[in-house]
């Protein structure tokens, strides 16, 4: 198994591509412990994965984008396990609008959980990283966060602040062992790009190479390479998971 006892927390893994990285996770055997801001959603999770599970699968409710909430998370991480191999910084929102209709209140929800909780989760999770002699942080970018997209000025902006923040964090955890990466996913099978109308999803779909949308199993797995050994020389890097997708 590639992740064998290894100690995981994935953030917004109710759904979507947290959910898939859950599983990917514990079917190679590691100890996971899901995020996300409805406990009722998360023991939901918990019980769907606890059957492929050889590790019971723990749950962690707090907003990544609040400071005290992640740090009383990562103080009942520590409580139960006293340290962390990977960290998966996917919790996100997407909050569309064109310029002259951005509020100020759209840019502090989706940058505080798009940026500021990626932010927040790494600086508690490398602490505990080093207790372990190292570990992995993979982060979840975007398309939009590396090419930029009309009406997503927002939203770009704070995927593509992940990617500064991944390449930065690269450069001062590699001399305490811990990789850090990123993923940036194309148009994926979610509930996000299914609440588009008819007439944009076809649109997205006809901008991508592989004329199909992607699965969320598909960023997984490479969520998966880059949390295991197979990648132990690689960091600050920026996988794109989006079938030639253009934008």
């Amino acid at each position: 198994m590639l992740l064998e006892d290894k100690l995981v927390l994935i953030t917004g893994a109710a759904k979507g591509i947290g959910f898939a990285t859950a599983k990917a996770f514990v079917q190679e055997g590691a100890k996971v412990f899901i995020n996300g801001r409805n406990q009722s959603a998360l023991d939901k999770v918990a019980n769907k994965l606890n059957s492929l599970a050889k590790h019971k699968v723990s749950t962690l409710c707090f907003d990544v984008s609040d400071p005290e909430q992640v740090k009383v998370g990562f103080q009942l991480l520590f409580k139960q396990v006293k340290g962390l191999d990977i960290l998966v910084n996917n919790a996100g929102v997407l909050n569309d609008a064109l310029l002259g209709m951005v509020t100020a209140t759209q840019v502090e929800s989706v940058y505080g959980v798009n940026t500021f909780g990626t932010l927040y989760c790494s600086q508690y999770a490398s602490r505990l990283m080093q207790r372990r002699g190292g570990g992995s942080i993979v982060n979840i970018s975007s398309i939009i966060g590396t090419n930029g997209n009309e009406g997503q000025a927002v939203y770009g902006g704070s995927k593509a602040a992940v990617i500064g923040i991944t390449k930065s964090l690269a450069k001062e955890l590699a001399p305490s062992n811990i990789c850090v990466n990123a993923i940036a996913p194309g148009f994926i099978d979610t509930d996000m790009a299914r609440s588009l109308d008819d007439d944009k999803f076809q649109e997205r779909i006809d901008s991508i190479k592989m004329n199909r949308i992607g699965r969320p199993e598909e960023v997984a797995s490479v969520a998966l390479f880059l949390a295991s050994s197979m990648s132990s020389y690689v960091t600050g890097q920026v996988i794109g998971v989006d079938g030639g997708m253009l934008i």
